[in-house]
């Protein structure tokens, strides 16, 4: 059972920035790491993740070229740098791992964001 815990929200102004982190409580070199997130009243979703192996990223178009998504392996943590943050980010976000061979997967307790316009 891998253990996450996200932190680093908060409140923040239109164009603002936030650096989330999603710690967890063992290595992650075999997981996938997924960003998600999820506005009142909406559904669950993905925004970002990493890959395990050749560190390769996705984004939506909904946060390419706003977030980067990044991960130190030896701190057993994934951060997400969100700038020039939109009233529309305003979400619960929360972290993934997800180990695809053993078909593992783990959640962390989300942290909220709120921007104000």
């Amino acid at each position: 059972q891998v253990h996450l815990v996200e932190s680093g929200g908060g409140r923040v102004q239109s164009g603002g920035s936030l650096r989330l982190s999603c710690a967890a409580s063992e290595s992650l070199d075999n997981y996938n790491i997924g960003w998600f997130r999820q506005a009142p009243g909406k559904d669950k979703e993905g925004i970002s993740c990493i890959g395990n192996s050749d560190g390769s990223t996705y984004y939506a178009d909904s946060v390419k070229g706003r977030f980067t998504l990044s991960r130190d392996n030896a701190k057993n943590t994934v951060y997400l740098q969100m700038n020039s943050l939109k009233p529309e980010d305003t979400a619960v976000y929360y972290c993934n791992a997800l180990w695809p061979r053993l078909g593992r997967s783990y959640w962390g307790q989300g942290t909220q964001v709120t921007v104000s316009s």
